[in-house]
């Protein structure tokens, strides 16, 4: 089984880009969406969180995320220590996810990939790109928030020129018609490396 990381920096279009792989059948794993489900589910991870965030992090129940991203993007030792009450449980349980998957490569769609130092965990790395003025018009339409709390998400996510210099695959999202066209390139070149693993 060949796990591959999606990454790219907030507003590059990671989860359209995950849609495409996903109708070529390929199974993806949301890390962003993991992670808040197993903040909201694990007690470890409350009592972890209650205990360094305070009890306002969580609202009857359920993760207070307004509260928590208020402290952390702005903080990055506080994201750091939220990173790791939580990164550590959401790498078994993708490795547990993987393992169920029956086709040749899966995917996990992680923003913080390298900011993280999870690059190791993955055998290629797709890395999203979009000029940065997109991003941010991308990420105030979808989450109608203000400029200046993008650019405090940005600020803690590495530049994108390093992650893609870093990354085996790079597509630049701008036009979705010839986005969808790189990843039907790039899902056959990773059936390729798939067969030529098998065969060695």
């Amino acid at each position: 089984m060949i796990k591959v990381g999606l990454t790219g920096g907030i507003g590059s279009g990671k989860s359209t880009v995950a849609d495409f792989f996903s109708e070529l059948g390929v199974p993806v794993y949301n890390a962003d969406f993991e992670a808040k489900k197993l903040m909201n589910t694990s007690k470890i991870i409350k009592k972890k969180l209650i205990a360094e965030f305070g009890l306002d992090v969580f609202r009857e129940g359920i993760l207070n995320r307004a509260y928590l991203a208020a402290i952390v993007f702005k903080d990055k030792k506080k994201l750091n220590t939220l990173n790791n009450i939580v990164h550590p449980k959401l790498t078994k349980h993708f490795s547990k996810w993987a393992l169920r998957q029956v086709t040749p490569y899966v995917i996990q769609e992680n923003a913080i990939i390298f900011e993280n130092n999870k690059a190791d965990e993955f055998d290629y790395i797709i890395a999203i790109t979009a000029p940065k003025t997109l991003r941010i018009e991308r990420v105030i339409k979808r989450d109608t928030t203000h400029i200046e709390n993008v650019l405090a998400r940005m600020n803690n996510q590495w530049d994108e020129a390093k992650k893609n210099n870093l990354s085996d695959f790079v597509i630049n999202n701008v036009k979705l018609s010839e986005t969808k066209k790189e990843v039907g390139k790039i899902h056959k070149e990773l059936l390729k490396l798939v067969r030529a693993k098998k065969g060695s």
